[in-house]
Order: structure tokens, then sequence, then C-alpha cells
């Protein structure tokens, strides 16, 4: 997963796009870049940490330039190191290229052994640099064409910002996996993975760039144009469960009311005898909002979040996830005491980070503790972009359900339904890619893929 952002025609486009990045935060924590363009020439500067930690107002003062491209990055595919911090950027004998990516391709193993084999040769371990191959490589007489013969070679979930020369373009994959939105701020045009980030800059949202569609935003204006013909959409159903700030709206809907709708249903599906319904902060205080409400039971906040903390889950190693997961949560003892307690989790993917939640509560004095998970056991890996590359790091996946009950040490556990999970979205329900639940892949996965995504990423099979 990461956060991308694109800006044409302002003046102030490095400061804006930092912003923007400052707003897409949570989808990635490892590294940050910003790259600008005046037309002519490139400037650029990116690092490891946190937008805050890695710009100044020094660094965004020497960015100048009116169309710009910014990255925040968790790595799913290419190992988390500064050679691999995005926007990605070439010189080549037709112009210049840079890129932010938001997603995996899943026949990049293949692409690259081609290219390799030709005689290509890559600075990096990202998937996102083979778009950059195809794209210097391709024969074609302008953007449009050139973006499309190059996307008509890779697969998988992709949503990009690019700058080709003087030209801002943005393109999503035909299934339309990763979100990307268009908006507009007085005569510039916007590109941002969620509109959380049109709102703190002030722009007006648009709409989404639709499901393979690219566009183009230059001197000769805004133009689109289809790289495919559309196939039945595959919105990952895990941007609203998890992934996406509450307060964006993504798909066309807002995230913080399908949250809340899937609370609902849960309420419906799993009822449970306890004194008051709680959250963990944050993601799943939307569902737990909505369990409560119907349900009857009363909403109570029972751990408090440390909001200097990151986001657990998104942490590169498994050493990291477990301390963040110590300091992130502190239970409030007098109002747990003795109390039965129902935790309302956005989704369990290895374990650890319940489990050492419940033990937490515990300690805390509470008599019960109960679980009930706005989304069904995780028991698939995902190739598009979510950090769960294989069934080993999934915990539903290898144990029983009542495994994981003893496990994480619950007294009850249960999981909203697939079939419940979908009539909670306001979407037709074959508007999502469920394979992280039932296994069913929207295209057909590359065997060499999933053999090598361990190494590419860096990760170790042993969490």
């Amino acid at each position: 997963m990461c956060g991308i952002f694109g800006m044409y025609g302002h003046k102030e486009a490095a400061k804006y796009t930092y912003l923007g990045l400052y707003a897409l935060q949570h989808r990635g924590e490892e590294s940050s870049g910003i790259l600008v363009s005046d037309g002519k020439k490139i400037k650029y500067h990116k690092g490891m940490g946190l937008v805050s930690d890695v710009f100044e107002e020094k660094i965004l003062k020497s960015l100048r330039g009116s169309t710009a491209i910014g990255h925040v990055r968790y790595s799913t595919t290419g190992s988390s190191g500064a050679k691999n911090i995005q926007p990605f950027f070439v010189n080549h004998k037709k112009g210049h290229i840079s890129i932010a990516h938001n997603g995996n391709l899943t026949n990049a193993f293949l692409l690259r052994n081609q290219m390799e084999e030709s005689g290509s040769v890559f600075q990096t371990t990202m998937d996102s640099e083979i778009i950059v191959h195809l794209i210097a490589q391709s024969s074609q007489r302008n953007v449009a064409e050139n973006v499309a013969k190059t996307l008509s070679q890779v697969k998988g979930a992709y949503s990009l910002v690019m700058i080709l020369d003087d030209v801002l373009v943005g393109a999503r994959d035909p299934y339309g996996w990763r979100p990307l939105c268009i908006g507009k701020l007085k005569s510039s045009f916007v590109l941002a993975s969620e509109t959380c980030a049109l709102d703190l800059i002030g722009a007006e949202y648009l709409r989404d760039v639709e499901p393979g569609e690219v566009v183009c935003i230059g001197k000769e204006g805004f133009k689109s144009f289809r790289i495919t013909d559309r196939p039945q959409p595959a919105f990952c159903i895990f941007e609203y469960i998890y992934f996406s700030r509450p307060d964006s709206n993504i798909f066309g809907n807002n995230v913080h009311i399908a949250r809340k709708r899937l609370g609902v249903q849960l309420a419906k599906e799993c009822p449970a005898k306890c004194d008051f319904v709680m959250p963990i902060p944050d993601s799943g205080t939307h569902a737990a909002l909505g369990f409560s409400q119907e349900s009857k039971i009363p909403f109570e906040i029972g751990m408090i979040r440390n909001h200097y903390i990151g986001r657990t889950f998104i942490q590169p190693s498994q050493c990291i996830r477990d301390f963040r997961v110590r300091v992130k949560l502190n239970p409030i003892k007098d109002m747990l005491k003795n109390k039965r307690v129902l935790i309302v989790e956005d989704s369990i993917v290895r374990g650890t980070t319940s489990r050492g939640r419940v033990r937490a509560l515990r300690e805390a004095g509470v008599k019960e503790v109960h679980m009930r998970v706005s989304c069904p056991p995780l028991r698939f890996p995902c190739y598009y972009g979510i950090d769960f590359p294989t069934k080993k790091e999934l915990i539903a996946a290898n144990h029983s359900i009542e495994w994981v009950k003893d496990f994480i040490g619950l007294d009850s556990l249960q999981y909203l339904s697939l079939d419940g999970m979908l009539s909670a979205m306001s979407l037709p329900q074959d508007s999502f890619c469920t394979a992280c639940f039932n296994g069913k892949y929207p295209e057909k996965i590359p065997r060499r893929f999933s053999k090598n995504i361990l190494e590419r990423t860096g990760k170790s099979k042993k969490k």
C-alpha cells in the first residue's frame, strides 16, 4: 500500500503536494518523496521516514515548478530502503519519466526477466520501475499512445501518477483495485489516492479516475482515454474495512458510513451479552459505533491511543510491530475492571496485535473479553498491494476460529459473514475483490509471482 498525489498548474505545487502527502500518511510510513518539474528541469527530494521528517520549509522552497508528484510508501514489492523511495525518475533519449505507484504488478517477475535478458539494467527492486522501462522503450508518437501501449503489457493493481516531459498523467488499472480521484484547485488539477487529501488543500472533488482510464493534463488541457474495455470492477474491499481514512470518499462512497454499516450487520449476525461495546482505536471505532447503535449496547472507550505512534499493521518488521502494539494503546482500568466487554476489530491478520491487546485488557481486570470482527476470516494472500502475500502470515488460513479464539485469549470470537459484509456495501456485491476471503482472484496469478514475492519484498518468511 502507498499514497500518491499529483498537481498540475500551480507555482506552489511542491507545497500542496507536501500537504497532500501529509493527509495520505496513513497509507505508508516508510518513506516519502516529492518531484517537481518546470517543463524543462526536474528537481526532487525524498527520504526514509514520515513526510514531516523528510521535508522542511527550506527544502520545499527549493522545489520550484508548477507540476509535481508525491509518494508515501509502504513496501509490498521491493525491499524497504533508500534506493526504492518514490517518485522514481529517469532521463532517456525522448525526455524524462517520473512515476509514483500504488499497487502490485502480478506479472512483474516475468516482465523484468524478459527485459534483463534483452539488456535492460534496473536500479531498484520495485515493480514500478518496469513501467518506466516500458515507457522508455515504446515507439509510440505521443504521451497517450505511449501510456496505452505500456499499460496494455502489465497486469495487476496500479494507480499511477506520472510526469512525462511536461504532462501530468494519472492512470488506474482496468479492475480499479486501488482508488484514485481527480480534483481542482482554481485552475490547477489534482490527482490523489483519497479525497481527504483534496479536503486538506481546499480542492474541489470532480470525480474518480475510472477503472481502465488514463488522464493527461498539460498545456492542451485535460484529456481522457481508455486503455481497454472495462471488465467487471474488482474494488479492494479492504480499503473500506481498514485502509482508507474514514473521512475519505472512495469508490463513490464514504468510508465512515461504510464501516458503520459493517458494524450494524455484525450486530445482527453476531450478538453478544456484555456490559458495553468498545472499539480498538482508530479503525475499529466506526464499526463499533454501528454495532452499538444496532444492538442497543452502550458504546464506551476502554482504551486510549497514543497518537504519536503510527499504524501497527503497516510497520515493515515484526519486532517494530510488536513494540508499537504495547505502547500504542493503554487501557482505562477503572472503566474495565470486572466488566464484560465486547471488542469490535476491523480485521485479524496475524493475530499478534489482537493477542497483545486482549492481554492488556485481562491485566486491567476485565471479567470477560468477547471479540467481533467486521469482515470474514482472511484466509488467502493478497497479490494486489495489501501486506499479506502468503498464507503463512494469515492466522485464519492455518487454524480454526476456535483455535484463534484461544490463541488471542478470548471468551468468544465471531466474524462477519462474506454475504453480510457485501450486503453492507452500497455498491453491487460483484463490484469488489474478495479474494483474500474466498480465494477467487479476478485474474489469473502467474505461478512465479507468489513464489518470488517474499524475495522481492525482502520480508522474512518467519513471522
